[in-house]
């Protein structure tokens, strides 16, 4: 009787080991893909990187629930415990739960769609039904942002209405300028070319620039000013950086020509006194 229980005790030490070392080999092989698709250089390893540690992340989790699953049931075979009923009421179980998580099962598909069609990658700048921060996970469920300050947002992706991702492939700096209607427009145009221009000759910012500046022109006329507007093309999550710096030299260079950016002004209108009859 001892020696059966030490050998049914064995079967399951060496089912848990092996489970162990099944998830173990799983997790090397997920991050091996990580390491291979993040191999070579450029702008495209960094779009290959983020893809690869989002589906690196879900691989793991996966196998791990599947192969602790099967350990499991193998596990409660070897205690002489019928699987079967487990299997029926499981099967029956997942019937019932189907029919009323209608809603797990929709975060489920549209998160499969989400990843298979490479909208959104751990590491990006994303806007989701309105709110905007770092992608920290995208799970098949759900999708986890965590904004500027700190807060952690969870959104279900059978919920998500909207999602603009701000820093896939590439992004833009956008800029606009306020001058006034007596500015030298030319002048304020070549001031900031050359603004740009010496931000892309800087090596802390030239490697994030991958275009110059492409000026549009003046966009609108305001009440109280001229727009103009300009971008420049950034590697992804970069555009802050850049456009921060470059307004800053932009400032520096009307400075230096004298030129001035549109000032809010307000004009108040005053009537002439009325006279004041003291015979009443």
């Amino acid at each position: 009787m001892s020696s059966a229980l030490v050998a049914t005790a064995l079967r399951i030490l060496a089912l848990a080991v092996a489970a162990y070392i099944l998830i173990r080999i799983g997790w090397a092989a997920a991050r091996r893909l990580e390491t291979e698709m993040s191999r070579g250089t450029g702008l495209d390893v960094i779009e290959r990187t983020k893809r690869a540690q989002t589906l690196g992340r879900i691989l793991q989790k996966s196998l791990s629930m599947v192969i602790a699953g099967m350990a499991g049931l193998m596990i409660l075979r070897e205690l002489d415990i019928d699987i079967t009923p487990v299997l029926t009421g499981a099967g029956i179980a997942g019937l019932a739960i189907g029919f009323g998580a209608q809603t797990l099962v929709r975060d489920v598909i549209s998160g499969f769609f989400l990843i298979l069609e490479d909208q959104v990658r751990v590491g990006d700048v994303a806007v989701v039904n309105g709110q905007g921060g770092l992608v920290e996970q995208v799970n098949l469920r759900t999708i986890v942002l965590r904004d500027e300050a700190g807060t952690v947002h969870i959104f279900p992706n059978g919920e998500v209405k909207t999602l603009a991702n701000m820093s896939k492939d590439f992004s833009y700096a956008v800029l606009t300028i306020g001058l006034g209607y007596d500015a030298d427009i030319d002048g304020a145009i070549d001031a900031m070319r050359e603004a740009a221009a010496s931000l892309t000759e800087d090596q802390a910012f030239g490697p994030h620039i991958l275009e110059p500046l492409d000026v549009f022109g003046v966009d609108a006329f305001e009440p109280t000013r001229l727009v103009v507007k300009a971008r420049m093309k950034t590697v992804p999550q970069k555009q802050w950086l850049v456009g921060r710096e470059l307004r800053r030299r932009i400032v520096r260079r009307f400075a230096e020509r004298g030129l001035d950016m549109a000032v809010p002004q307000v004009t108040v209108r005053t009537g002439p006194d009325k006279p004041v009859d003291g015979s009443s």
